[in-house]
């Protein structure tokens, strides 16, 4: 008899194409504490961490400020939400629904979500895009350390009772290879997010895949491997 096994997704990056609305939330968030934004590529080298960790990095000189800081982005991101642009702001990837559908039509395959989003935040985006009881288990920052602490996947294999040696995180950053080495997990990195893929193989991705038509396969793969 086949054994369950769990596919754990980042989101942003890896799921959904976020990088517009964080952009634009980070740019309102500085300029509310009267400082220049950061530039594109400092902003993509943090997503993924916990608000408070990505603050502290991109503003290293405020110290305890950071938390305003951290406060006036989620305002920022809130109110980009409000102004209806959805999924314009962050669309899926292409492929991503697709591949999503044919791993929730195995009965042996269980989907999570590890994310350094709020909870609220990442509510929102399951609703946005129509994926209620598509997952079944999400983590996210509000519960856990920030990526790369291993609590979150911890938790996923806890929800579902799947063996580490039956799971994999697939994201698109160092962060999230990093975590799912910590937990014990195979890794598969995607080269279409914010991180290089040398950057990702780098830290020990066990595979990159450039699409996500080629994603079960790679699945399938490294889980065989393990």
């Amino acid at each position: 008899m086949s054994e369950l096994r769990l596919v754990v997704f980042d989101v942003d990056g890896t799921l959904v194409d976020s990088q517009a609305h964080i952009l634009a939330a980070m740019d309102r968030a500085f300029a509310t504490m009267g400082r220049p934004a950061p530039r594109r590529g400092e902003v993509l080298a943090i997503v993924g961490l916990s608000l408070p960790v990505a603050m502290a990095r991109l503003a290293p000189d405020l110290g305890a400020g950071a938390g305003d800081l951290v406060a006036a982005y989620k305002e920022a991101f809130a109110a980009l939400r409000l102004d209806g642009a959805g999924v314009a702001l962050s669309p899926l990837y292409l492929g991503a629904r697709d591949c999503l559908a044919a791993l929730s039509a195995d009965p042996w395959t269980l989907l999570g979500i590890a994310t350094g989003k709020s909870r609220r935040g990442l509510s929102h985006l399951v609703e946005l895009h129509g994926f209620d009881g598509v997952f079944q288990t999400m983590q996210t920052a509000d519960g856990h350390p920030s990526k790369p602490h291993p609590a979150m996947l911890e938790a996923c294999l806890s929800e579902t009772g799947v063996e580490k040696a039956r799971a994999v995180i697939v994201g698109d950053t160092t962060y999230d290879i990093e975590m799912g080495r910590a937990a014990g997990l195979r890794t598969i990195g995607v080269s279409w997010g914010y991180h290089a893929a040398d950057a990702l193989r780098a830290v020990g991705a066990d595979l990159v895949v450039d699409d996500f038509a080629a994603l079960p396969s790679a699945i399938d793969l490294v889980l065989q491997a393990s």
